[in-house]
């Protein structure tokens, strides 16, 4: 029996400035589906989801829902279209329960919890999702903030969802659940698209998979007729190997010896408690956690930008010295000669100035090896061309605001710059966070590649295949505390699924 269509975009084109995000796409949705939709970076596929919630409107083209063409100026009419977007940064007001976040905004603003409170159980029940829902949003872990989102959505009578990148911060068990909440849905006749970068995720889940390269619609095919090596070949325009290399490092010496750290924030909330782990020369060192187990605030406080309440971070030179770290600050740490580089999650917070070129931003780094005051711009600018072109930066020029690129080109000028350094201790965290398929392969060889020159390289990664594929060995963080360490080349996703939860994590 055919099933069918919930939504149809008929020629959808849709420009910003010179650019042409997407360019006469066609694409069809339909109920009793999921469908997943691929893509590299700026190929255009959340301008086209934003076009079908509301947030953008296209230039040309049409948008039909059951056969008939419906008008979506704002989020509010694809709400009444029955379409609705959970996105990847969760908008919920941390101070409500999980039914006030459920119900804000509806009904002239008045609230009648207990009426409200039974339908959210009555949505649970019937597709599987486990929410309180008295609980306060800041009590929750991050699958329970997903799930409010979703069944805000199917609250306000969705049944068009659009999932972007849904299982980015998830634990495989969590994975496993979602992924059967969704089929209930699709069970349910519910229309479902996911946007997400993970082909094995992909394989299991889906019933369709649309392709979208730089802003052209290159077709839909039928998962159980494909594979993700055909997939990435449809995305990328060419073949693509998809094989990580993990060779082994002779003789690796100890470089980073961390004892006991703890961490508190602002508020006396212990953030990392009696974290200890060794870093070895020639070797990537995982590091795996629900988010929020204190990876951001393991990195930050090993560069000085993170308070340390107690604890050692020792430094091991290449003459066998100690230089303890803990303490210091960014400044005094460069001061002490150690080479580190450092590629932080906020990218343009504290790795990158804005609106500073590429040519800029790789000058900050190398202003201090120049004598006198005249700063040489020669070296700088040639990084920046060498960083664009193997990474294949997209950008007007090398002295083109980085604010101004998408997150993606934004994250290669980042991890360039800071592998360009070769340093002996290299900490990164999300490196391929945002980049596609093409370009995160790029990133991990060149991971490897620093790791048989010797450094040390540490890698806070959220999928856990590839961090099975990429580590010599994974630390896994579960609520600030170092629940265990395994060998990449033997552990499993679901033994770190199990770990990262184990001091009190919550699936």
């Amino acid at each position: 029996m055919e099933k069918k269509c919930a939504i149809e975009m008929r020629a959808i084109t849709k420009t910003f400035g010179s650019v042409c995000a997407n360019n006469n796409i066609n694409l069809k949705i339909n109920r009793g589906e999921i469908l997943a939709l691929l893509g590299e970076n700026g190929s255009g596929k959340t301008t086209l989801m934003n076009m079908l919630s509301g947030i953008y409107q296209p230039d040309s083209g049409e948008i039909l829902k059951d056969g008939e063409p419906i008008y979506i100026h704002s989020p509010k009419d694809a709400f009444n279209a029955g379409i609705g977007m959970i996105h990847q940064h969760y908008k919920l007001v941390e101070v409500f329960t999980a039914t006030e976040n459920i119900i804000l905004g509806l009904n002239d603003g008045k609230m009648d919890i207990p009426k409200a409170e039974k339908k959210v159980k009555e949505i649970c029940d019937k597709y599987g999702f486990e929410i309180d829902p008295e609980k306060k949003v800041y009590d929750m872990s991050v699958s329970q903030k997903q799930t409010v989102e979703i069944v805000k959505v199917l609250y306000r009578g969705a049944d068009i969802l659009i999932l972007d990148e849904p299982t980015a911060v998830l634990t495989p068990q969590e994975t496993e659940k979602l992924f059967l909440i969704l089929k209930n849905m699709k069970a349910d006749g519910k229309a479902i698209i996911i946007i997400t970068h993970k082909l094995h995720e992909v394989m299991a889940v889906s019933d369709k998979v649309a392709v979208l390269r730089k802003g052209e619609y290159i077709g839909t095919v039928e998962t159980k007729d494909t594979n993700p090596q055909a997939l990435t070949d449809m995305m990328v325009g060419h073949a693509v190997t998809l094989n990580i290399d993990r060779p082994k490092y002779d003789k690796p010496k100890k470089k980073l010896i961390v004892k006991d750290l703890t961490c508190v924030d602002d508020e006396g909330i212990e953030r990392l408690k009696d974290v200890s782990f060794e870093a070895y020369t020639g070797e990537i060192l995982g590091i795996a956690g629900i988010s929020g187990s204190g990876q951001k605030e393991l990195l930050e406080a090993m560069t000085g930008l993170y308070p340390i309440k107690s604890g050692s971070i020792k430094f091991i030179t290449k003459e066998n010295k100690e230089v303890e770290l803990s303490g210091l600050s960014p400044k005094k740490i460069r001061e002490t000669g150690v080479g580190m580089a450092f590629v932080p999650e906020d990218r343009l917070g504290m790795g990158l100035v804005g609106s500073m070129g590429m040519t800029g931003n790789m000058l900050l780094r190398s202003w201090k090896k120049g004598k006198g005051a005249l700063l040489k711009k020669k070296e700088p600018e040639d990084l920046a061309n060498r960083v664009l072109n193997e990474l294949e930066v997209v950008t007007p020029g090398v002295n083109y605001p980085v604010r101004r690129l998408s997150g993606g080109n934004v994250q290669k000028v980042l991890v360039g710059r800071e592998i360009s350094n070769e340093p002996e201790v290299l900490l990164t965290a999300y490196a391929v966070r945002g980049l596609d398929i093409n370009t995160s392969y790029t990133i991990y060889n060149l991971l490897t590649e620093q790791k048989m020159k010797g450094s040390a390289v540490v890698y806070v990664g959220e999928d856990l295949d590839v961090l099975i594929e990429l580590a010599d060995r994974i630390l896994v963080l579960s609520s600030g505390e170092v629940a265990g360490v395994v060998d990449g080349r033997t552990a499993t996703k679901e033994e770190i699924g199990l770990m990262m939860t184990s001091k009190g994590g919550t699936l």
